[in-house]
């Protein structure tokens, strides 16, 4: 049975094949799924509304105290002010990354999506028919797309822009001034700008995460998702929003109204109580993390690989050593260490020459890989 030639953008996950080359236990760093689970009351509040018959029933219309709720969080913690009308509930925001592209393209429009990437921002314009248009994402730029080296003919394709800040898979944060620019730039160019908010509550060091959709003008040009994934632990539960361009939303709703029936009641009351009451744990789940990523630095450091500090998400972003592909120190180090981690190939072509790694182990587990790692001679530990 053959399939469409669009499959062919999906490839396995680095995971299975490395998880083969392992032993019996496998320090696994490959995946983002959080291992810090939601505050007890959103789970029971979760469990409550699972329990209550009429809430199986298809959910077509968002329940409006979650609407509410997710107006008062812009408020309260982007001091931005949303309609109801310029929000739209989402199956988590992959949902929305995946079906923009749909809504807004028609075959050979142009996407501008950054290099490195999260790998959907390339599949879901190739499962349109769009053409994937390159931002590279530079170090020496502190892994912000440089705007004004884009080619006036991409301008001229593109109907979509999309960028994520803080950045998956580079760890990036960026300034207000690149926020400015950008909604300049859409402006100019008639591009929409969809921007990836997943991981604003995971920025470190004291800095504010922030929202596109607090600047002037971005409610005119662009859309931001954010999710309840990262910030609660509520990755498996699927919940996410869409907010920002009236009209934008509108158009995203009438595609969704033909692929689902809405969220399942009991998550939408998961919701409510998140942003409501579950903002509590949000502080100690950042220290965590940030703890992770120190501790992360200094031992793999010690083993003799050096990993600059990330300044926010999950994830840190680190350099292999020269004359080795990705992939190939990927598997060498599964190999000799049994620690998995994500070649940087996987991400795009400025991936290459990285690897991404997960902060999803406690501080045993990093310790323990650290071990690994030093024992593997990959690394001379004495550097």
């Amino acid at each position: 049975m053959e399939t469409a030639r669009r499959m062919k953008y999906f490839r396995k996950p680095a995971f299975a094949d490395l998880k083969a080359c392992t032993g019996p236990d496998p320090i696994d760093f490959t995946l983002g799924s959080p291992d810090i689970a939601p505050e007890p009351s959103i789970m029971e509040a979760i469990q409550k509304a699972a329990g209550e018959s009429q809430n199986y029933k298809y959910a077509v219309t968002a329940l409006p105290q979650l609407i509410q709720a997710v107006q008062d969080w812009y408020h309260d913690r982007y001091s931005t002010d949303l309609d109801p009308e310029e929000i739209c509930l989402l199956q988590g925001s992959q949902e929305a990354l995946i079906n923009l592209p749909l809504v807004f393209c028609n075959p050979h429009d142009g996407i501008l999506i950054p290099d490195p990437y999260y790998p959907v921002y390339e599949q879901a314009p190739r499962l349109a028919g769009a053409d994937v248009l390159y931002m590279p994402l530079k170090p020496e730029n502190h892994y912000l797309p440089d705007l004004e080296a884009i080619s006036q003919e991409d301008r001229q394709k593109a109907k979509l822009i999309l960028v994520s800040y803080p950045n998956n898979p580079t760890g990036a944060i960026a300034p207000d001034s690149f926020y400015e620019e950008l909604i300049r730039f859409a402006k100019e160019n008639d591009i929409l700008i969809i921007h990836d908010n997943a991981y604003s509550e995971l920025v470190y060091d004291g800095q504010p995460g922030k929202s596109f959709l607090s600047f002037p003008g971005a409610l005119e040009t662009g859309v931001e998702l954010n999710s309840f994934s990262k910030t609660y632990g509520m990755a498996g539960a699927r919940l996410g929003v869409l907010a920002g361009n009236r009209e934008a939303v509108s158009a995203y709703r009438e595609l969704k109204r033909s692929l689902d029936y809405g969220i399942f009641l009991p998550v939408q009351y998961g919701g409510i109580e998140a942003l409501e009451h579950g903002g509590g744990s949000i502080p100690e789940t950042r220290q965590e993390y940030e703890q992770r990523r120190n501790l992360m630095v200094a031992e793999f450091g010690k083993a003799g690989w050096h990993i600059p500090s990330c300044e926010a998400t999950m994830f840190l972003w680190a350099p292999i050593p020269a004359g080795m592909t990705s992939e190939a120190f990927a598997l060498r180090l599964a190999e000799t260490a049994g620690v998995l981690v994500t070649p940087g190939s996987r991400f795009g072509p400025e991936g290459e020459g990285f690897v991404r790694i997960a902060m999803v182990q406690d501080a045993e587990k990093i310790r323990e890989a650290a071990r690994r790692i030093a024992d593997s001679g990959l690394f001379d530990s004495r550097s």
